[in-house]
């Protein structure tokens, strides 16, 4: 009997971790003044999310994004990730009713960048160029944190 509640509270401490993982924190503005420069490491690519909308969506609504399975976190009006990646294809979508996802191709040293509009709960990517995106994300948006300061795994 003893042993059952243990696992239950295992349980309900695993899942109370899991919805604060999807809660992300804005960048310092150092980070975000680094991400800016658009560089790109060797041998891998770049991807940058970015919202320029408004928002308007209840923060239970804010899409959860995801790179080929893996949580990056949740976006926010006028917010952008920067996701570093190795080349070939990668997937980018949202999470539960959020059906919405988008195919990129990335090569060595590129950046891709992504839109994400958020409406009725689900989100809407569409690839832009490199021009547009950047302009975008120096006008708009403010560079949140996918992992812990100093941790930024590589995904593969």
């Amino acid at each position: 009997m003893c042993a059952s509640r243990l696992h239950l509270l295992a349980g309900i401490a695993l899942v109370t971790a899991l919805c604060g993982c999807a809660s992300v924190p804005q960048a310092t503005p150092e980070r975000d003044a680094e991400a800016k420069q658009f560089i790109t490491h060797p041998g891998f690519a770049s991807v940058y999310i970015f919202r320029i909308d408004f928002g308007g969506n209840p923060p239970s609504e804010d899409p959860v994004v995801h790179v080929d399975g893996r949580l990056i976190g949740a976006t926010l009006a006028r917010t952008y990730f920067r996701v570093d990646v190795l080349p070939g294809e990668r997937l980018l979508h949202g999470y539960g009713f959020d059906q919405g996802w988008i195919k990129i191709n990335v090569r060595p040293e590129e950046i891709a960048f992504v839109s994400l509009n958020a409406m009725g709960g689900t989100s809407h990517f569409r690839q832009v160029d490199p021009e547009t995106g950047k302009r975008e994300i120096q006008l708009c948006c403010s560079l949140l944190e996918n992992w812990a300061p100093g941790l930024r795994p590589l995904f593969r």
